[in-house]
């Protein structure tokens, strides 16, 4: 690769790891760059999981502060979205380039769907938490669920935050801000658990995946200090129709 391709990478893992902290969806802008640059969709997938693992753990600590008090449930279900998302790396790495390689415009489209219903989805788990007649359901029923939305994290984690955070709505009678710290650590556990399962198949582009995780962490931190300035759905908006556009270029190719 040329010191180009690099620079291009560098700047595409600073723009994820802002929208990653402002709205969300920030492998829609790398997955799709690496593959661009003639890099295998296994490989592209499987380096952005690992070098995407310093995003989420910075943001699971930004909202420790909301976790007190779960930290039964957050181990519960933390441990589903371990086996979860070693479970989606074990199916990725089984799935062979071009049977991948066809799923992606689907899985890419997916994606961009959930981040297009985020709000929606946002806007019924605030009502439903400030429901006085709600009943708690059992944490216990979650766990299922939560691993279910772990093993497509595992597999490629684009959307999956969003997926997480509809699943703890259903199963879970609490606020909002703390069923989305709650969210953040699982999708940390799915994260690093595919990652630390990745790292062992040898198919992880290192390089790249430091320039990356540098460059999504330097991301985090400006999109954190700019949350207040931009509108997160303008930002969710964007990433939609790029998400919308690589899949339709997919498929005419």
């Amino acid at each position: 690769m040329t010191n180009i391709q690099y620079l291009l990478i560098g700047v595409s893992a600073i723009a994820a790891g802002a929208v990653n902290a402002v709205a969300g969806g920030g492998t829609l802008i790398t997955f799709p760059l690496l593959i661009s640059m003639g890099i295998p969709a296994v490989v592209a997938n499987i380096t952005n999981t690992v070098a995407l693992c310093p995003g989420y753990l910075a943001a699971t600590f930004a909202q420790r502060n909301d976790l007190r008090g779960q930290q039964r449930r957050l181990w519960l279900y933390m441990l589903a979205g371990v086996a979860g998302g070693i479970a989606g790396g074990f199916l990725l790495l089984h799935t062979g380039e071009r049977i991948f390689s066809k799923l992606v415009p689907y899985l890419i489209l997916f994606a961009a769907g959930l981040l297009a219903v985020q709000d929606t989805i946002r806007t019924w788990l605030l009502r439903s938490s400030q429901n006085p007649h709600s009943n708690r359901r059992l944490e216990s029923f979650g766990v299922m669920p939560v691993f279910l939305a772990s093993v497509y994290g595992g597999y490629f984690g684009a959307g999956v935050s969003v997926v997480v955070l509809a699943v703890l709505g259903l199963v879970l009678d609490d606020s909002l801000i703390r069923l989305n710290a709650l969210k953040q650590g699982i999708a940390f556990a799915i994260n690093i658990a595919a990652a630390i399962f990745f790292i062992f198949s040898g198919m992880v582009n290192w390089d790249i995946a430091i320039i990356m995780a540098v460059g999504a962490l330097l991301g985090g931190v400006l999109g954190g200090k700019t949350v207040g300035r931009i509108r997160p759905i303008v930002l969710r908006r964007i990433v939609v129709v790029i998400g919308v556009l690589v899949a339709s270029a997919y498929w005419i190719r």
